[in-house]
């Protein structure tokens, strides 16, 4: 259906056959890359920023991607975005260097002054409406219709303490795009969490190369070996052991190795924690795991079956961290209530480009933009809770480094190892698909028809209901998609 237009839909460049095979032109080619241009960047929300940025009256900030700036701005009547162009003759009124040059992120506060073209001094108020046209006697009294010089809205939603845009003022809202995966996120209180730090870089790499890297976890045990060695039991017992699905679909995950005392696998436990600190900050957090090695000695009263302490014990952690830091004025729910009511994977995505990691109360988060066919800008961030009135400063951009740079933590460090040299491997002569399996890499086939559907001009309500199936969908099957 949706590679062909005989039934009212446009053709669909290299389409996908077979689920299972995604044809490898996809991540080159320059038709496909000008269908996404066309029919996927112009209807989709994508995350612009997060809301600490623009905490102020009259703070604004600046979003790039594939050729377009969006100035989004904290109002008297909340967030509102324009398009960032003088109505005049074009030029961006504030920032103007975009993503895909400078990598800079252009902000600032126009509470007072308003925004002015750098061009001819014409201005513009917080909401967007023109002050002051220089010369205006020059000009024609139909050149100066309020709607023709007043800037052009651009559709922007927020939810889970970030401003989303949309170009498209006909598609569904967020929350009917994403789906319940927003309500499961705001229930961890995604929204109270504050960046740390942003880390950003330009890959030589297609921007869904750069995504697939995190839609399964297969390639831990090569690409990230110190993770497989702290907890064999567990990725062995996902990708090994051809019941896995069903020890996990019953709630009883392999978390201990049966040939370690209970003490030996708890010491393991904690390795894990501390390589995912190190590796990546936002999966767990310092202060976690701080609350985790003090209660190393709280085995009193668990059960004989180390699987079944091991899980008795992780709820007593994340008792342990709600209550110690709400205690010091943190925003955490209540972990373990949250973990039964409203539950997340290790990674969710968010479609078409964003990425939260959880673990227990703190995340990191990963966005990607495209900047050519073979070329995209990664960023990462870390989030965690403060006590009110002890957030820090907002991160306004993030701090850019080449991608094998030794200054990126170890796990994206690992992983931006393969991404450029997998690019380079899908032009060697005889390699035709990605190979996927049906089972723990169905997210990468799932998103990939969403997108085609988006470029035969699928109804946006069916894609819609399509993106639901994406929340929990991590390390997932390929999925019957009603497109």
């Amino acid at each position: 259906m949706l590679k062909s237009a005989d039934s009212g839909l446009r053709a669909v460049p290299f389409p996908i056959d077979d689920p299972e095979r995604i044809p490898v032109q996809r991540y080159f080619s320059e038709e496909f890359y000008q269908a996404e241009l066309d029919h996927l960047w112009p209807h989709v929300w994508q995350m612009a920023c997060r809301l600490e940025q623009i905490s102020e009256l009259g703070d604004w900030i600046e979003y790039t991607n594939v050729g377009r700036s969006v100035l989004i701005v904290n109002t008297r009547d909340g967030i509102k975005a324009f398009h960032n162009a003088c109505r005049h003759r074009g030029v961006p009124i504030a920032g103007g260097t975009t993503v895909d040059s400078s990598h800079a992120t252009a902000h600032g506060n126009c509470s007072k002054a308003g925004f002015i073209c750098p061009f001819h001094g014409w201005r513009w108020n917080m909401d967007g409406e023109n002050t002051l046209v220089y010369g205006k006697h020059l000009f024609s009294d139909r050149q100066l219709d309020p709607q023709d010089i007043n800037l052009v809205p651009c559709r922007v939603e927020t939810a889970i303490g970030c401003a989303w845009i949309n170009f498209d003022d006909d598609a569904p809202s967020l929350r009917d795009s994403i789906g319940p995966l927003l309500d499961r996120m705001e229930a961890h209180n995604v929204g109270k969490l504050r960046a740390e730090w942003c880390y950003g870089t330009v890959l030589p790499a297609n921007w869904k190369i750069a995504m697939e890297a995190f839609m399964e976890g297969y390639h831990v045990m090569q690409t990230h070996p110190q993770l497989q060695h702290a907890s064999p039991q567990m990725y062995d017992g996902r990708y090994r052991n051809p019941q896995a699905d069903m020890a996990l679909t019953a709630g009883a995950p392999k978390l201990c190795d049966p040939s370690l005392t209970f003490e030996q696998n708890l010491a393991a436990q904690i390795k894990s924690m501390e390589l995912l600190n190190e590796g990546m900050a936002g999966m767990i957090h310092a202060k976690e795991v701080e609350i985790a090695r003090s209660l190393v000695g709280a085995t009193e009263g668990l059960p004989e079956d180390q699987n079944q302490a091991m899980m008795m014990w992780l709820g007593m952690v994340m008792q342990q961290i709600t209550e110690r830091l709400q205690a010091r004025g943190e925003p955490v729910p209540d972990l373990c209530a949250v973990s039964q009511s409203d539950p997340v994977n290790a990674v969710e995505f968010l479609f078409p480009h964003y990425f939260l990691l959880p673990y227990f109360s703190s995340f990191s988060a990963y966005r990607i933009r495209p900047l050519g066919p073979e070329e995209c800008f990664f960023e990462i961030w870390s989030l965690t809770t403060f006590p009110e009135g002890e957030e820090p400063e907002p991160v306004m951009e993030p701090t850019v480094l080449p991608f094998d740079s030794p200054e990126f933590p170890p796990i994206p460090r690992q992983d931006y190892s393969n991404i450029p040299i997998q690019q380079r491997g899908l032009h060697t002569r005889g390699f035709e698909f990605m190979r996927l399996s049906k089972d723990v890499e169905g997210l990468i086939s799932n998103y990939q028809r969403i997108i085609d559907g988006y470029i035969a001009g699928v109804p946006q309500e069916k894609l819609a209901k399509a993106n639901h199936l994406l929340g929990g969908n991590f390390d997932g099957k390929v999925l019957e998609l009603d497109l």
